[in-house]
């Protein structure tokens, strides 16, 4: 889920508060435009774990800092 203005960024890693520094930006083919991106948030300890878990199922697009998540993602 993306950060509404003016919130503090939190990782979407089950049970983390941790603040997250980067986004994860996935669809699932089978259900979602190509162009639509959805958001995941994570933290230094866990992008690379949300990130392979997003990569296996095919579903990773992109990772980029949380300050450059794109207009109208999530």
């Amino acid at each position: 889920m993306s950060p509404t203005p003016g919130s503090e960024a939190v990782c979407s890693a089950k049970g983390c508060r941790a603040r997250a520094t980067s986004a994860l930006l996935w669809n699932n083919p089978r259900l979602h435009e190509d162009s639509r991106r959805k958001v995941w948030l994570a933290c230094e300890d866990h992008v690379g774990s949300l990130g392979d878990f997003l990569g296996l199922r095919g579903f990773l697009r992109s990772t980029v800092p949380v300050e450059q998540i794109p207009e109208g993602a999530g």
